[in-house]
C-alpha cells in the first residue's frame, strides 16, 4: 500500500534529480531537446515534499517515446502512456515506493512552460511556497493511506498557483 510521506527539504534531492537526468539524457539522446528538474524537491523554499524526483523532459516527437519503453522498463521505470494528460508520456519508478516521476511532452506544448512557470512562481515567491509545503504536511497527515484524497485536497490550491504563476510571468514580461 503507497502511503502519503511528506518529509524536510533536502538538497540530496537535486543530486538524486542529476543523477538520473545523466541516466535519462543516455536514454533520449536523439530525442532530447531539454530536461528539468520540477515539482515540490525542486523548490527550496517549499520547506516540505514527498521524497519523489519529478523529471520533465522536452523530446521532438512524442510518439517516439514509446519506442523507449522497453529501455525505460530496464532502468525500474513503469511506462504509463498519457496517464491522463493528452499529449504527454508518463513514467513512474519505484512501484509502491516511488521514487521518481517522469513527464516527458513534445516541443511546444503548453504544459511544458505552466510546469516551469510554476516552479519559477513558487520560487520566487517563498511565502506561496511555505504555504504549499505546509498544506502537503497538513493533508499527508489527514490522509496518509489515501493517496488520491490528498492530491484532491491540495488540487484547488495548485490551480490557484499556476493562475498566478501565468499572470505573474506575462506582467514580468512586459514590465520595463
Amino acid at each position: 500500500m503507497r502511503t502519503t510521506k511528506i518529509l524536510p527539504w533536502t538538497e540530496d534531492w537535486e543530486k538524486s534529480y542529476r543523477k538520473e537526468e545523466e541516466i535519462l539524457k543516455e536514454v533520449f539522446k536523439d530525442e532530447l531537446i531539454n530536461i528539468f528538474h520540477i515539482g515540490s524537491t525542486s523548490i527550496p523554499t517549499i520547506g516540505y515534499a514527498k521524497p519523489i524526483i519529478d523529471i520533465l523532459i522536452v523530446v521532438k516527437n512524442i510518439q517516439k517515446v514509446d519506442l523507449f519503453n522497453d529501455e525505460m522498463r530496464a532502468l525500474g521505470y513503469e511506462p504509463r502512456g498519457e496517464n491522463g494528460i493528452s499529449g504527454r508520456r508518463y513514467f513512474t519508478k519505484g512501484k509502491d515506493n516511488r521514487t521518481h516521476h517522469l513527464h516527458i511532452f513534445k516541443v511546444g506544448s503548453e504544459k511544458i512552460k505552466t510546469h516551469l512557470d510554476f516552479k519559477e512562481y513558487l520560487i520566487k515567491n517563498p511565502s506561496e511556497a511555505k504555504k504549499y509545503g505546509e498544506l502537503k504536511i497538513n493533508l499527508a497527515k489527514q490522509f496518509p493511506y489515501d493517496h488520491h484524497k490528498y492530491q484532491d485536497g491540495k488540487q484547488q490550491f495548485v490551480n490557484e498557483i499556476a493562475d498566478k504563476a501565468k499572470e505573474w510571468v506575462s506582467q514580468r514580461r512586459f514590465s520595463y
